[in-house]
């Protein structure tokens, strides 16, 4: 027995004119798309249930490419910096929080991003020091390559004068080479290895926390990189099982640090295994930094700091090394690289150890191209797995850090897809804000949340482009094509029902769009309650 969708628009996205009355689903799969009096006539002695759109408007459901569903929820219930417009204010936000805390208590708190300031700067452990010296205190940047401590978190790790940087990190010093507690990508790690680990039940709640939003949103899924953190692959993996699909039903999809990779094959797992809302997905390796942090690591010196092309997190022989790990297994690579000399060392090892099965390769991010590195792009079977809302929120700062010639060759979402290039789009949240109707407002208009303007507009995708990257691009590039990112006969019945219609609404509005209800096979994970 089964249920009808109707009464409202559907649009199957098969291509940009495909839409349809009515669909009829069965046990999680969808049967039949059609007329509604057609599919009323021929199911019409197994529909059991009828579900009235009220004039909503129905997408394939909406899929997350790349985020950390851990660290939203932890967004979610910690101390969250990211809409703080001074250090004046992140400071006093502290100082509100230590009031909270008991002795000896962590203050972990994320999300500040000092490139949203009027007065762009970097704060130190003496700030932080006069907040708190009992309390460690740990700041993590907006794009988690980067966090701020105070001494007793210096103290606690053995962070001194004499401590080296690690290879692909930093430990900025000042003038007499004392840490000023700003620790950058593996030098975070220093801190990290001795942080208190989460509970079971807090690391659950957190997991909970987190999809209870994602399905909020209208997502149904999401790609995302959390079970080296937590405690290890085996505790976190256990966590989404005490939530997925026991309390809902969300299609997560998690990549593996190459840092576990062992512990997956200790399981007894490997790609594709963990079951249908809980499964394994690529080695994840991380190949530089940020932008922000002036991290990522560009083929040349960055345009506001000349002695500096970024940190590579791996020499060229440890990552190759890690890729002859992931090819002796037939698994597919998801590495992070934002700036075109980590995208070319990763180009250059998919060359060299290329996959001979269909799983994808997929490069997160891939903001900074060239003219050359495209060219290589275009002959090898990888996925870019990118983030639209970079644009709007990294503009127009990005400009100081890659000058003009190589802003306006950034972030090219439209030159990818022109060149046959493969695309999925995701949010990083908790990076940035995890909505996914940001991410295509901003794929659309390529307009800066911080002064309003336009950049790139070359490199703007039409809406159906938008709305690919999110079902399509998602499904495509975890070998799902057959069966995720439509809706069609034989497809998954996941939907993403909204208030409005995206091809009629105004693009720069997409945010103000509510989400009707998300389904996820067949049932319903989240349904808007009427005021």
């Amino acid at each position: 027995m089964g249920t009808l969708f109707y009464g409202g628009t559907i649009y199957t996205m098969e291509d940009e004119t495909s839409i349809a009355e009515a669909v009829y689903v069965e046990d999680g799969t969808i049967i039949e798309v059609g007329n509604k009096s057609e599919l009323l006539h021929t199911f019409r002695h197994r529909i059991d249930e009828e579900y009235n759109m009220d004039g909503a408007t129905m997408y394939p459901g909406f899929v997350d490419s790349h985020l950390h569903i851990i660290g939203h929820g932890e967004k979610l219930l910690h101390l969250d910096l990211s809409s703080m417009k001074s250090a004046k204010e992140v400071l006093q936000a502290l100082e509100r929080k230590v009031e909270e805390l008991k002795p000896g208590d962590w203050l972990i708190a994320d999300g500040w991003n000092e490139n949203q300031w009027q007065d762009a700067r970097i704060m130190d452990k003496k700030e932080l020091d006069d907040i708190s010296r009992g309390h460690p205190i740990i700041l993590s940047r907006i794009c988690r390559h980067a966090i701020i401590v105070n001494s007793k978190v210096l103290e606690l790790a053995g962070i001194t004068t004499e401590t080296e940087d690690p290879q692909g990190g930093k430990i900025i010093r000042d003038r007499s080479g004392e840490p000023t507690g700003y620790l950058l990508d593996q030098a975070q790690e220093l801190v990290k290895e001795m942080m208190p680990p989460i509970s079971e039940s807090k690391l659950e709640e957190t997991v909970k926390v987190a999809i209870e939003d994602l399905l909020r949103l209208g997502l149904v899924g999401g790609h995302s990189e959390d079970l080296s953190y937590y405690g290890g692959f085996k505790r976190t993996l256990k966590a989404y099982h005490q939530i997925l699909p026991k309390k809902y039903k969300f299609r997560a999809h998690l990549l593996v640090h190459h840092l576990v990779f062992n512990e997956m094959f200790d399981q007894g797992l490997q790609y594709g295994d963990g079951g249908e809302f809980t499964t394994l997905g690529a080695m994840k390796i991380f190949s530089d930094g940020a932008l922000g942090g002036r991290t990522a690591w560009l083929s040349e010196p960055y345009h506001d700091d000349s002695e500096n092309a970024g940190i590579p997190i791996h020499k060229r022989q440890d990552l190759e090394i890690l890729f002859q790990k992931a090819r002796k297994f037939q698994h597919p690579v998801a590495v992070h690289a934002i700036g075109d000399k980590a995208v070319e060392e990763i180009v250059t090892c998919i060359e060299k150890y290329p996959l001979d099965n269909d799983l994808k390769d997929r490069i997160i991010h891939a903001q900074i191209m060239n003219d050359k590195l495209l060219d290589r792009l275009k002959k090898i079977p990888v996925v870019l797995d990118i983030q639209p809302s970079f644009v709007a929120s990294d503009f127009p700062w990005v400009k100081d850090r890659l000058g003009d010639s190589r802003t306006n060759a950034a972030y090219p979402w439209k030159t990818y897809l022109n060149n046959g290039i493969a695309c999925a789009g995701g949010s990083d949240a908790p990076i940035e804000e995890v909505n996914p109707l940001l991410g295509m407002q901003a794929a659309v208009t390529r307009r800066s949340n911080m002064d309003g303007q336009i950049y790139g507009s070359h490199q703007k995708l039409s809406v159906f482009e938008a709305i690919s990257l999110y079902t399509k691009g998602s499904a495509y590039v975890i070998n799902h094509v057959h069966d995720r990112g439509l809706i069609k006969p034989g497809y998954v019945a996941d939907f993403t029902i909204l208030e409005r219609d995206l091809f009629q609404h105004d693009p720069d509005l997409f945010h103000e769009i509510e989400v009707k209800a998300t389904i996820v096979d067949g049932e319903i994970m989240y349904e808007k309650t009427e005021a």
